[in-house]
């Protein structure tokens, strides 16, 4: 069981693009994080994945979604976060039935806020790239847990076991 993290990360008050689908229309809502949550009464959990439609990104998104229930019983909202496009994330959510909502950080912004952006080794190849990580704020918009490089598979299996009273 992962251990209360140590990071004092903040929830952002810049904007962002947020996209979902709602009764067969997509959305794109721009908000700050820290309004989102303070006009809620849920926590929120961020997850990284570095790219739309590749199969740990996949596993991990359709996973949230088929546990999306669980999590709002906990009193949690799910928001994934990739550098994909808006389109990019239009096509992932209809191709998957996603029921979470996605952002676009294009722009890697938030990427940068969140230090999620580090060199990693391909083949021998260094390059940049996003570590899939997760981060979970209560209703109060305090960081209560921290997950970096982790894997995709049974993630949200073990945060549920994390979040669980």
């Amino acid at each position: 069981m992962a251990k209360p993290t140590t990071e004092t990360i903040h929830l952002p008050d810049f904007p962002v693009t947020i996209v979902r689908k709602l009764a067969g229309n997509f959305i794109h809502d721009e908000i700050s994080l820290k309004e989102m949550v303070a006009n809620t009464d849920k926590g929120l959990i961020l997850y990284f994945y570095p790219k739309d439609n590749t199969p740990g990104c996949t596993t991990q998104a359709t996973e949230f979604t088929s546990h999306l229930h669980d999590f709002d019983e906990l009193g949690y909202d799910i928001i994934g976060v990739s550098r994909d496009s808006v389109e990019s994330h239009e096509k992932f959510i209809d191709k998957y039935d996603l029921q979470i909502p996605l952002i676009s950080d294009a722009d890697e912004k938030l990427c940068q806020y969140f230090d999620v952006i580090k060199e990693k080794n391909m083949y021998g190849k260094v390059t940049l790239g996003l570590v899939r990580s997760a981060f979970v704020f209560n209703k109060n918009s305090e960081l209560t847990h921290a997950q970096r490089n982790l894997r995709a598979k049974d993630y949200t299996s073990r945060l549920l076991t994390i979040l669980a009273p």
